[in-house]
């Protein structure tokens, strides 16, 4: 006889300043949270005005910003992904647009990570956050803790 050990399932809600990550497995639940150091809003710098037209002043300073932007929401993505490996399926939502450029950069990259559910959803509490995934990946009427292995015979 063989057992079945019970598959890593992953729930990850994300925006552009944290994720939270809820992997699910025969060990229980493990929720890490990973801060990313992008800021939503470019700020512009508090000096005061130049002499030179507004288009000479701010077009560099604003594509290097954006570089600068897209950098770091690389670098917090590459992050998250790497949480995100052990699970054999994920259940991906939140509450703007870093949910669909994660799944876009999953997909560009063909990273071994699969993303089987999709939406959006408000902010949440890590608590909240967790009792989510837990109903998603719980049949209904089905109490996991009292979940046997599953045994197929040769």
């Amino acid at each position: 006889m063989k057992e079945i050990m019970m598959k890593t399932l992953a729930g990850l809600w994300i925006d552009h300043r944290e994720a939270v990550v809820v992997l699910v497995s025969e060990n229980g639940q493990e929720t890490l949270c990973i801060k990313s150091s992008v800021e939503k809003q470019l700020r512009r710098s508090g000096r005061s005005p130049a002499k030179a037209p507004f288009e000479a002043q701010m077009v560099p300073a604003d594509d290097s910003r954006e570089r600068e932007y897209t950098g770091h929401l690389a670098d917090y993505y590459d992050e998250v992904i790497g949480c995100l490996r052990p699970a054999e399926a994920i259940m991906l939502f939140g509450p703007g647009e870093a949910k669909g450029e994660l799944r876009k950069r999953i997909e560009k990259n063909k990273l071994d990570v699969r993303v089987t559910s999709f939406e959006t959803s408000d902010k949440m509490t890590e608590r909240q956050i967790a009792a989510k995934v837990r109903r998603h990946y719980s049949p209904p009427g089905r109490d996991r803790k009292q979940e046997k292995p599953l045994v197929v015979s040769e």
